[in-house]
């Protein structure tokens, strides 16, 4: 399946928003358009979308810190999971990342997204044993 990767603009607002909802991605202390706000202000060529005749079927939101990239967002639209939208979006994302000289990579999966851990170890990507913390600055 050909898709095109390209940097999300202000027109994919709420189809990305849909994709998330649908994929799951979004939880009610996560708003998804200040997400998306937040993410535009720091490395928007970083947040990408896949387009299939016109319509958004996929998303990543990437960064990098400047000791490690992360990865954000990804999803694509059911109809299209299987047929490497995924994974021509990740691979865009490392290349982008690679270019700004990032050495590594990481990504949170939740313990039940079990067909995620799939995918992404499929990728090459390998579960580390951390301990996952943080602290909310802001409240959404």
């Amino acid at each position: 399946m050909t898709v095109v990767i390209r940097v999300f603009g202000s027109e994919d607002l709420e189809p990305v928003i849909t994709l998330w909802e649908e994929a799951e991605l979004t939880r009610p202390w996560n708003d998804p358009r200040k997400d998306i706000e937040r993410k535009l202000a720091v490395q928007p060529e970083l947040f990408l979308v896949a387009e299939r005749e016109g319509e958004v079927v996929g998303t990543v939101m990437a960064g990098y810190d400047g000791h490690r990239g992360w990865l954000y967002y990804l999803a694509s639209s059911r109809q299209y999971r299987g047929s490497g939208v995924g994974r021509a979006l990740v691979a865009e994302a490392e290349k982008r990342l690679l270019a700004m000289g990032c050495p590594k990579v990481q990504l949170m999966v939740r313990p039940e997204n079990a067909s995620a851990r799939g995918f992404y170890d499929a990728l090459g990507y390998e579960a580390f044993d951390v301990w996952s913390t943080g602290k909310r600055l802001i409240a959404d």
